[in-house]
């Protein structure tokens, strides 16, 4: 193959266990072409993963929305001449692209009733895998070995100092060790508490020497200045002020990150920093970190007898209730 499409997922967690899908086509094929066609909202991550010589962006609520902007991104595929796409993302919509963008190998899951719309339709595993081994499997199927499952991510070195700028207004100097703080989420079943969170910074402005940073996107800037209110410049706040790529070269300066299940924590763990990960209703064995740093995993079973819950009406989120702000603080103390 001289010229590789994949086709990926939209949500940046799932993004990073997808790496190590580029890391194998690579290792496959040292001289191909491999480009990745994504969302735009991704597309700062992967422009980090060093296997990646090109992307297309699909804007699919955007440009992409209507039929001619959908032909003229067929347009644009046929023009690349692809030998190959692997199909990581599920949908129909984006089977029939690669189907009328001529494509001669269209590799995924029989999914959706688009099996007609690939050359390969793989069966969904009755097997509960972890995300990054799901995707893993399409490639897989077509023959190419895996050697390597750790998600990478390579760190830009404008980012890096564009975040020792910022980390300079904010108090924090180069040469001072600190914690990053990440309280969002991308569902509040996910997320814990923000007394929880409240309690932890302030314990830990008391028994740790370490200043603390909390990150965040801009929904969460009110949730991280009630985290910090009234600790000065013990804690510094910069949620809703980093990009993407920022965002992973604070991480990569943290001593340790702590978070829910979330983008973040992944990204954290994907340039290998030590994280504690809290982890309620998801399950670790599907959305586990998976990259080289270590991983202080806090998680209890509560008698939910769920494998991943989505019961966004939970009145009370007992699972991540359940999580004590001792625990993590044991954890950070165990990671060190």
């Amino acid at each position: 193959m001289k010229r590789i499409l994949v086709i990926n997922v939209n949500w940046l967690g799932d993004v990073i266990f997808s790496i190590p899908v580029f890391k194998a086509l690579r290792q496959a094929y040292p001289q191909a072409h491999i480009v990745c066609m994504a969302v735009p909202r991704v597309r700062e991550v992967l422009e980090c993963v060093e296997e990646i010589d090109d992307i297309i962006e699909y804007d699919e609520k955007g440009k992409h929305w209507t039929p001619w902007g959908k032909w003229g991104l067929i347009m644009k595929l046929r023009r690349e001449q692809f030998d190959a796409a692997f199909l990581l993302h599920g949908s129909k919509t984006r089977a029939l692209l690669a189907s009328w963008a001529g494509i001669s190998q269209r590799i995924g899951y029989d999914t959706k009733g688009r099996s007609k719309y690939l050359t390969k339709a793989i069966s969904v595993p009755k097997e509960s895998l972890h995300r990054a081994d799901y995707y893993l499997r399409v490639i897989e199927e077509a023959g190419i070995k895996v050697h390597d499952k750790t998600p990478e991510l390579k760190i830009s070195e404008e980012a890096k100092e564009e975040v020792k700028e910022l980390l300079c207004r904010k108090g924090v100097a180069e040469s001072e060790s600190f914690i990053v703080i990440n309280p969002g989420g991308n569902w509040n079943l996910k997320q814990w508490p923000k007394e929880k969170f409240i309690k932890l910074v302030r314990q830990l402005a008391q028994h740790d020497q370490r200043k603390m940073v909390i990150s965040g996107a801009k929904k969460d800037e009110a949730l991280a200045a009630d985290i910090a209110e009234g600790l000065g410049e013990k804690v510094s706040v910069v949620a809703g002020e980093t990009t993407l790529k920022q965002l992973m070269a604070l991480m990569a300066r943290a001593d340790i990150v702590i978070s829910a299940d979330s983008g973040p924590l992944h990204l954290a763990n994907s340039v290998g920093t030590k994280t504690i990960a809290l982890f309620g209703p998801t399950r670790p064995e599907i959305t586990g970190p998976r990259g080289s740093a270590k991983v202080g995993l806090l998680q209890h079973d509560v008698g939910c007898n769920r494998q991943a819950c989505y019961y966004l009406e939970c009145p009370d989120n007992v699972c991540m209730q359940a999580i004590t702000v001792n625990e993590v603080e044991k954890a950070v103390k165990a990671l060190e």
